[in-house]
């Protein structure tokens, strides 16, 4: 061993002793963040089913892949940061003795020819990457995914793996040249290539590995001494986060919300103990485990902020920005609880002054800090931010690592409302009406039978018909909302011309309480829900027709949690099984051109995509019609309305109203229809309409587009 090999070999394992101690620090300070969380017996279940969604999602980056460009460059980076990691070993020979390899697979040809194929489409995916960024680089007028990501540790990253890269073609190069290499040139041509260019020198094996390893762990030091570092942590993080996911199956986090819990356990409010229980989260600590797992997993990359309506519209809200001020500010107040600092339930403090007073001052402060709060208080979150989230769910579906945005945005609602009395003066009102008259509008309840009142057949009432196969929920919306009522009567047209046996509870019906719980009113949601359960079963209804998704999905999705087992089915879904089976047939086609809406919580919330196409297609004409006018935004990826997560209720003070946006977006299709399957949605984008002052488009629901159509 020549000087050099010495001196190279102390370099190299000193440089990794100290990355090694780092990195071991960092990821018990990770994990001791993660476990301040709430329990969450949930996340444990179905094990396999787990393991399985984990290694589907990470190796078939079935999320990442939905950005192909992007995806595609992403899967090749993965691959070669875990494979290629196996040359960075074989640097630490190299170090020692130039002609030595990695042992067993540093001969073996096919390893040799992988990794020369690897290495090469990996340099190109990681310039591509590199170059998606600088092009979509943050400006004071953009709305750049990237704003508000720290873009350092990015380049950071990035230009480490790519110049590991190309380290490594380097050190076979010099192999080539000294002639120690014994992989065909067809293998690994670029090595070969290399090698006819530089000299026969033995040293510069041992140099370039020594700076392939110093480059390596300077990556590896950095990430032990910032363990916010998500852009790199997010490596490890994510088999974890998406191992713990709400859905073991793989489904994203959408549909139910996660209910309200008290140390890892769903709160019944009629029995819960003010003294014991904590109603949301008002501290960091109150989140889940797993929603500290959530925060410290975040790539920075920004699909959830590019994706969200209120972001894409001037609000303050950007999803990712919600989950890094959390990240930091728990990172932040770790040691002041790590050291015992904080109250239990009795209100006692935990630690005690000893341990207290070892705690570092910016910790101190931290504690001190509301979670929700403006700049003068110094809050964590900007409650202009918290309100402007209409809970779409494009931030859970687009996340790669699976964020569970909108669980944690509802807990933080949840204590602010039930706790605090702090939210929107306007939703008062709709909350006061929920409590009073079982419906947001405050109409009178006697008068949820109304729509009913013109139709030229007899729609009948639980309890009064002898047998039924659907009860027709008709939803708040539906029954008080007069442009919602046309749909209304247009379904139940529709369900008497197909033969369909139907009842509706009338006056029975009351609020599923969505506005509710999604503006963060449990009590109020838990009251409405329970009432509708019991209600539903003494009608001995087996399946459910919803014209309106939030009741759909409350009924199908939440009503569960509190012993409801029946079928539930959207409208259209139920629809276009009767257009199928020909019990309904159109015979006029919608001329002018027709576009579809696809509502947040029918579509990405419930993936229900197919059958409201299949409604209007037939509408149209059948397969020699005109295709629907899709917008660009469609399907999971629709950009939503503005209406839900009480949205509907609450002024929109700030930015662009978003049902202009996509209002606009619809128009442009140049259609004349619009065609919706939810009446918030109605209502939000026929004002979008008028505000353009348009009269010549209709935004009508997809049964009123059929009804025409059969009806002529």
């Amino acid at each position: 061993m020549g000087v050099v090999q010495i001196v190279a070999t102390a370099l190299a394992f000193a440089v990794t002793a100290v990355a090694v101690v780092l990195v071991v620090r960092a990821v018990r300070q990770i994990l001791a963040v993660i476990r301040l969380g709430q329990p969450d017996p949930t996340r444990s279940n179905a094990r396999g089913q787990r393991t399985v969604t984990m290694l589907r999602e990470t190796f078939g980056h079935t999320k990442m892949l939905t950005w192909s460009v992007v995806g595609a460059a992403h899967w090749v980076v993965m691959i070669s940061f875990i494979l290629l990691s196996s040359l960075v070993a074989g640097a630490y020979f190299e170090v020692i003795n130039p002609e030595w390899e990695l042992p067993i697979l540093g001969n073996w040809a096919p390893f040799l020819f992988v990794t020369e194929w690897l290495g090469i489409i990996g340099i190109i995916s990681i310039l591509v990457l590199i170059g998606i960024r600088l092009r979509n680089l943050p400006t004071r007028k953009s709305r750049s995914r990237f704003a508000g990501s720290t873009m350092w540790q990015a380049y950071f990253v990035e230009y480490v793996i790519l110049a590991v890269l190309i380290l490594g073609f380097l050190i076979r190069g010099f192999k080539v040249a000294n002639g120690w290499f014994h992989a065909p040139v067809w293998a690994t041509p670029l090595s070969h290539a290399l090698g006819e260019l530089l000299p026969a020198w033995p040293n510069g094996i041992t140099i370039t590995a020594l700076i392939k390893i110093g480059v390596s762990m300077a990556w590896a030091i950095t990430i032990g001494l910032n363990v916010t570092m998500g852009v790199a942590w997010h490596r490890f993080l994510a088999f974890f986060n998406i191992f713990f996911k709400r859905n073991a199956d793989g489904a994203p986090a959408l549909g139910a919300l996660k209910p309200m819990t008290s140390a890892g356990k769903p709160i019944d409010l009629e029995e819960a103990d003010p003294e014991t229980d904590t109603f949301g989260v008002s501290q960091v600590e109150h989140f889940g485990w797993k929603g500290l797992l959530d925060f410290s997993t975040c790539t920075e990359c920004g699909r959830c902020q590019s994706q969200c309506p209120a972001w894409n519209t001037g609000k303050p809200l950007s999803p990712k920005l919600i989950v890094l001020s959390l990240r930091d500010h728990a990172y932040a107040k770790a040691p002041y609880l790590l050291a015992g600092g904080g109250k239990d339930l009795s209100g006692d403090e935990k630690g005690t002054a000893e341990q207290l007073s070892k705690v570092n001052v910016l910790a101190l402060a931290e504690a001190e800090r509301p979670l929700i709060g403006g700049a003068e208080a110094l809050g964590v979150i900007d409650p202009d931010a918290l309100w402007a989230c209409t809970t779409c769910g494009a931030c859970v579906e687009q996340c790669p690592v699976d964020i569970e945005h909108v669980d944690h945005i509802v807990d933080m609602r949840r204590y602010q409302v039930m706790i605090e009395s702090s939210f929107p003066a306007e939703a008062g009102a709709m909350l006061r009406n929920l409590e009073n008259k079982g419906n947001p509008w405050g109409a009178p309840p006697n008068t949820r039978e109304d729509w009913t009142k013109g139709l030229d057949f007899a729609v009948p009432r639980v309890g009064e018909a002898e047998s039924f196969e659907y009860l027709f929920w008709v939803g708040c919306a539906g029954a008080f909302e007069d442009k919602a009522k046309k749909t209304t009567r247009a379904v139940a047209t529709l369900l008497n011309e197909a033969g369909v046996s139907f009842a509706i509870l009338g006056n029975n019906e009351t609020c599923t309480g969505d506005p509710a719980r999604r503006i963060g009113n449990e009590f109020v949601y838990q009251m409405l829900a329970q009432q509708n359960v019991e209600t539903i079963k003494e009608s001995g209804a087996l399946k459910i027709v919803a014209t309106c998704p939030h009741c759909f999905n409350t009924i199908g999705n939440e009503y569960s949690e509190l012993g409801l087992d029946v079928e539930v089915v959207h409208h259209t879904e139920l629809l276009a099984h009767l257009v199928k089976t020909g019990k309904l047939t159109p015979v006029t086609p919608v001329e002018g051109g027709l576009t579809y809406h696809d509502p947040c919580y029918l579509g990405r919330h419930n993936r229900v995509f197919t059958p409201p196409r299949e409604v209007l297609g037939a509408a149209l004409g059948g397969s020699a019609a005109p295709a629907i006018l899709e917008m660009g935004r469609r399907e999971e990826r629709s950009f939503c309305c503005g209406a839900g997560g009480a949205r509907m209720w609450m002024e929109e003070r700030i930015g662009k109203r978003i049902n202009v946006e996509r209002t606009e977006e619809a128009l442009a299709t140049g259609a004349k229809t619009i065609a919706v399957g939810c009446p918030f949605c109605s209502t939000m984008i026929t004002d979008g309409v008028r505000s353009k002052g348009d009269e010549s488009v209709e935004v009508i629901d997809v049964a009123t587009v059929l009804l025409k159509s059969v009806k002529g």
